[in-house]
């Protein structure tokens, strides 16, 4: 399954690219993935972090997900994607009103699985940012619709989410908080100078 999932996001994804840069955004799935594998996460969680922004940035839809990679995939990739558009008035959801939706599902409903694989994309996000910083400085802020001070309070919201859901399940979620902690405390609280 991971394979059809690697497959399927190649050319669901064909033509994207990391945000201001000519990256391939195949290669933010591969990483999520990669951190996944390496946590010895189960195959239907790392298919999940595989295709966890198919639904936000691409035409296929949940049920298309379900279909091809059964209810438990697609409910993971549910629960962690943004809803972008307001289905009641068909406009698009300002970036801080999507965050914080996001920060208060992870907050109260999302499982262990749906906690992972966030956690999964957005430490290879603030690891990328942390990579990019250090070349650029603070020109890396402007490829964002929103820049360093609301990213900041994004990820710090992010982070305390992440360790105080981390003590309920401990564990994998606990080892990627740490990491994801460093890289935020990095980027964001003066350690890359």
């Amino acid at each position: 399954m991971i394979f059809r999932a690697i497959k399927f996001a190649v050319e669901a994804h064909e033509g994207h690219y990391r945000k201001g840069t000519n990256i391939p955004y195949i290669t933010h799935l591969m990483n999520v993935m990669k951190i996944l594998c390496e946590n010895n996460c189960d195959e239907e969680v790392i298919v999940a972090g595989i295709l966890h922004d198919v639904i936000e940035d691409t035409p296929y839809t949940i049920n298309f997900i379900e279909r091809k990679f059964g209810k438990r995939v697609a409910s993971i990739v549910n629960g962690v994607s943004e809803k972008k558009i307001d289905q009641e008035t068909g406009k698009e959801i300002l970036w801080n009103q999507r965050k914080q939706r996001s920060i208060k599902y992870l907050q109260k409903k999302a499982n262990q699985d749906e906690l992972l694989v966030t956690c999964a994309d957005k430490l290879d996000n603030i690891l990328s940012i942390k990579s990019e910083y250090k070349q650029e400085g603070d020109e890396v802020w402007k490829r964002f619709k929103a820049g360093k001070e609301e990213q900041g309070w994004y990820y710090k919201e992010l982070l305390e989410v992440f360790d105080k859901r981390s003590k309920e399940f401990g564990g994998v979620l606990e080892r990627l908080t740490g990491e994801f902690a460093e890289a935020v405390n990095d980027v964001f609280k003066g350690g890359l100078k």
